[in-house]
């Protein structure tokens, strides 16, 4: 679909470089927050702490390796000359972006139980890039930066930090953030929780490069739906201070120690039930040491 912005047109100009992108020099480290990891706050206390303090490993899933598949071989389209960039040489990409994946993470060939099944798999990762080719014409894109890593520092908060699947600049510098979904877009009434992750980029960009995206865009390639919302700067005042209450209730924890589970329909997919006592399992004993790292804050004695 050609983009008001305008992105459509080969030739847009390229971010610079900003400060904030590049990562902690060696040996430092700052108490950090992503999208992902803020919204497992939101969801529950001792998720997060599970995820971000203990760092408990969690079984790789057959949905979600297919949506690191696809980012990959959509990361790797765009190395293509822009005529060659059909869904015929996206699903020509997916032996090789999967078996950059298996290198990475031998464990991930365990998932299938045979080649009938990998195949099944694979073809269902092909129907999703096919979606995608419905919602945009990649011939008629050139990229800024793809995988980006954004950070920024908030004063006395987190340094707050992030991989953005896609950001494009149009010839008048207005900025466009996408993200690739490939789940189905949310149910009426939760467009605004949906649009969270990306309004933390558009923060991010904000505060590091003083352009605020002139649009964000989630693409749903589970149902070929595209959200988009353009935001303002009242908007990201109004988030910072979201930003910074999460990162308050999170230190509040750490002091504490109170990293209760918060039941919901959501607990059914967890993978931490051994450890949650919502389901007669125990978290690990915290370490000191893991949630200063994790937090900035020593827990009371």
């Amino acid at each position: 679909m050609t983009s008001p912005l305008g992105t459509d047109a080969p030739g847009a100009a390229a971010v610079p470089a900003a400060p904030g992108d590049e990562p902690a020099a060696a040996g430092e480290y700052r108490p950090g927050l992503s999208p992902s990891r803020a919204g497992d706050y939101l969801r529950c206390p001792l998720l997060f702490r599970l995820r971000s303090i203990d760092r408990l490993p969690e079984p790789p899933s057959a949905v979600a390796t297919r949506g690191t598949l696809v980012h990959a071989v959509l990361e790797r389209l765009f190395d293509l000359p822009a005529a060659e960039r059909t869904h015929a040489s996206a699903v020509a990409l997916l032996p090789e972006r999967w078996a950059g994946l298996l290198e990475a993470e031998p464990g991930l060939a365990a998932l299938f139980a045979d080649e009938q099944e990998l195949a099944t798999w694979t073809e269902s990762a092909a129907a999703l890039l096919g979606t995608y080719f419905t919602l945009e014409d990649p011939t008629r894109l050139e990229p800024a930066e793809r995988e980006a890593r954004v950070s920024t520092d908030v004063e006395d908060g987190p340094q707050l930090r992030g991989i953005v699947d896609r950001i494009d600049v149009a010839p008048n510098g207005w900025i466009r953030v996408v993200d690739y979904k490939t789940g189905r877009s949310p149910a009426a009434g939760f467009e605004s929780s949906a649009m969270f992750q990306l309004r933390f980029y558009a923060y991010v960009i904000w505060r590091t490069r003083g352009v605020l995206p002139k649009r964000l865009q989630l693409e749903y390639l589970g149902d070929g739906v595209v959200l988009q919302h353009d935001p303002t700067e009242a908007e990201m005042a109004t988030f910072e201070a979201r930003i910074r209450s999460i990162w308050a209730g999170i230190q509040d924890a750490a002091r504490t120690g109170d990293w209760r589970p918060r039941p919901s329909k959501l607990c059914a997919w967890c993978s931490f039930q051994d450890h949650c006592p919502q389901f007669g399992g125990t978290p690990p004993v915290l370490e000191p040491a893991a949630v200063e790292r994790a937090t900035g804050v020593t827990p009371a004695a």
